[in-house]
Parts: C-alpha cells; sequence; structure tokens
C-alpha cells in the first residue's frame, strides 16, 4: 500500500537479516519465539490508519452506550467471577485488511476483546524491526519506549511492589506466547506464576520465591478462565470463583463482556453484520456468512463453509454467531512476486479513571492462506506469521 516502503524493504531483505531479527528476539527475551514470526512488516496510510481509528472509537462509543444489563448476559452462570469492575483494563480490537466495493482498502472488523494480548513483545517486535532495518525508525510508533513501559507499569503494578504482582497463567512454559511472559517479566520487574502454584489461606493468595510464601496483590491475569475446563486432572488452590483479597488486571468477567457476544450489537460501515445463531433471519444467504463460537481463542471452532445441517445440529445456538464474510485483500507483496493478506490487532489500555483507552500498539497477522493462522500456510510459504504494523504517508 506504499510503494515507497515496500520496495525498499524487499530490495534490503535477506535470510540473513530475517535470522538476525529471530536472534535479537531470542536474546532480548531469553527464550525462542515459538510462534512463527513473519519476514516483513505491514505497511499501511495514514489514511487506512485513520479509518482504524475512527471504526474503534466508533465501536468504544457504542460499548460505553449498552447497558450494563446487557454485557453483563454474556458471562456464563459457572465462569462468573467475584468483585466485578465497571471498566476492562485492556481493549483490543481486530481489523481484516479488506477491500471495498468501489475497489478501496478498509478494515472490517473481526473480532474484539477485552484481554490482555502481547503487549511487551509487540514493542520489542516493532523496535527491533527498526534495528535490523534502520529506515524503518522514519515511521515507528511514536510513543517512546519509556512511555510505553510507564503506561503498563502504572496500570498492572500500580502502587504495589512488583513482588506482590505476578502474570498469572496456566502451565505458562508451555504457552506459545511464552516470549511475551519473559519479556513483561523484564519490563515490569513481575514473576509469572503457574495457576496450579498459586497458595490460598483464606482470602489471601501467595506464591513461593526462595523458600519464601509472597502475598499476591494484583494478579496480571493471562488464563483463558473457561479453557479450564478441558485440562485433565487439573489441581489448583484456588478457584476464579471465590472471593479473594486481589486486584485484577483485568477482571476475568470481561474476558466475555467485550467478545464476540457484541458483534450483533454493533454497528458501522466497516462492521460486518452479525447475529447470534438462534436469531438469523431466514431473508440471509447462510453462503454469506462465518459461524464462530462465542468465546473461542485463536480461531478455534470457527466454520468459513457453515451449512444448514451443521447449523441446525448445534444444540446451544445462543453461543455461536454467523458473521457476514469478508474478503482480505493480498496487497503484502513479497520477494517472489507473491502477495500476503493481514488482519491488525490495536492495542489498547484503559486506565480506571480515563473516560476512553489508550492505543499502546498494535499487531499484524499475515497468512497466504484462508485463515489468518498460519498453521494453515503452506511450510515454504514467506511473508506469514505475526507482524507488526507501520503507518505512513502515501
Amino acid at each position: 500500500m506504499i510503494p515507497k516502503y515496500r520496495k525498499q524493504f524487499n530490495q534490503e531483505f535477506s535470510q540473513e537479516k530475517y535470522q538476525k531479527l529471530k536472534d535479537i528476539l531470542k536474546q532480548k527475551g531469553g527464550v525462542e519465539p515459538t510462534f512463527r514470526i513473519s519476514e516483513s512488516p505491514l505497511f499501511l496510510t495514514k489514511d487506512f490508519e485513520n479509518k482504524l481509528i475512527e471504526a474503534s472509537e466508533s465501536i468504544i462509543t457504542q460499548i460505553k452506550n449498552l447497558p450494563a444489563e446487557t454485557i453483563q448476559k454474556a458471562v456464563p452462570d459457572n465462569c462468573r467471577v467475584p468483585n466485578d469492575t465497571d471498566k476492562p483494563h485492556f481493549f483490543t480490537i481486530d481489523f481484516g485488511i479488506c477491500r471495498s466495493e468501489n475497489g478501496e482498502i478498509e478494515p472490517q472488523l473481526i473480532e474484539l476483546q477485552a484481554f490482555p494480548s502481547l503487549y511487551a513483545f509487540q514493542k520489542t517486535y516493532e523496535e527491533t524491526f527498526c534495528e535490523v532495518y534502520p529506515f524503518l525508525d522514519a515511521i515507528k510508533n511514536h510513543m517512546p519506549h519509556e512511555a510505553f513501559t510507564n503506561y503498563l507499569k502504572e496500570l498492572i503494578v500500580g502502587d504495589e511492589h512488583p513482588d506482590h504482582v505476578i502474570l498469572l497463567e496456566i502451565f505458562p512454559e508451555q504457552q506459545k506466547t511464552a516470549i511475551d511472559f519473559a519479556l513483561t517479566e523484564k519490563l515490569l520487574g513481575i514473576k509469572t506464576v503457574c495457576l496450579t502454584k498459586v497458595k490460598k489461606q483464606g482470602k489471601k493468595l501467595f506464591y513461593e520465591h526462595d523458600g519464601k510464601l509472597i502475598e499476591i496483590k494484583r494478579i496480571y491475569n493471562r488464563v483463558i478462565f473457561d479453557e479450564l475446563d478441558n485440562i485433565p486432572d487439573l489441581i489448583t488452590e484456588f478457584d476464579f470463583r471465590e472471593e479473594v483479597d486481589v486486584k485484577w488486571i483485568t477482571h476475568p468477567n470481561w474476558f466475555f463482556k467485550i467478545s464476540k457476544f457484541l458483534l450483533p450489537l454493533l454497528k458501522h460501515q466497516f462492521v460486518p453484520k452479525s447475529y447470534f445463531l438462534h436469531e438469523f433471519p431466514e431473508h440471509e444467504n447462510l453462503d454469506h456468512f462465518v459461524l464462530k463460537p462465542l468465546f473461542s481463542f485463536a480461531g478455534s471452532g470457527v466454520n468459513l463453509n457453515p451449512t444448514k445441517e451443521i447449523t441446525e445440529a448445534i444444540q446451544d445456538k445462543e453461543n455461536y454467531i454467523l458473521q457476514r464474510k469478508v474478503t482480505y485483500e493480498p496487497i503484502f507483496e513479497d520477494i517472489k512476486g507473491e502477495f500476503s493478506k493481514a488482519e491488525i490487532r490495536l492495542l489498547y489500555i484503559w486506565r480506571e479513571n480515563d473516560e476512553r483507552p489508550i492505543l499502546l500498539e498494535n499487531l499484524g497477522r499475515m497468512t497466504k492462506a484462508a485463515m489468518v493462522n498460519v498453521d494453515f500456510n503452506k511450510k515454504d510459504a514467506i511473508w506469514i506469521g505475526s507482524s507488526n504494523a507501520f503507518f505512513a504517508e502515501g
């Protein structure tokens, strides 16, 4: 979309530089990324960035105006956690990069969530791209590293000593996002703790370090609560549904409240029409829609070509939506003259005293497959995987 930067990047690209990019990320994180790192960033225009921001601001306003009781309906009774909050600490929103009927490149909403994404990793990734390709400095994110770090520290650590703040995950060393956990630890001085290692005494939670029990006062939560039921023989001292003396960053209920549950309620030219499955009108053509479970993660359970037989066989139709299909436009040219498609996630934080969230960073995903998921790509494909977007006039 910005020929100048695409041409320069492709001319400067080499496998050696790609390996250097990955080596620096591994050195900074102390662990290797276990998801695929794309060879290339996304180059997008300021005009496209303005469309992203305008759509996001509209969506944020619509969500703020929804009655609290409407959003509360999204939380399953068996997953409800006490001491809910008025707003989430995180807000992320995914857009596909598509072509409109009149030929313009435009964003189309794919999904949104109030669950922390790879904040620490993406900032490091952007900075590493600039180290390997110095010309990118001219169009990098305007937020300095120090300001970014201070925002996250204020949000996650707050007034507590970092020893009393943990990043909570289930079997963190097994997660694909382990490099983000490691970078978060370095950035904020906090520890990553597995849910199975959390100790409970009365309403207080603790973790063990150097043979001592340390009280947990704030939890940077990275556990997908409803996935715990799928882990066989899981033994923990602490159940999320118990009332405990901790501050959640962000509260687990928001995972459900800001989710695909809201898509049928939102209206904007960059928001594809969506319906709850049990409310799908007869006049609509099923062939034009994608079937999505409400509370899946990383694209699991999505059906790109649902049939009437498939939808009628679903018992809990209220837990599924049908979202109008969008067509991702392959506009990101690689060194072979082939093109990748992409989507972009905007990473916001939402401080408790702020009326609106603050945009900190972005996350890109590139693909040559039908779904924006690296597992669906051919083994020899390039310009695929995790990326980062740079915006410039052009």
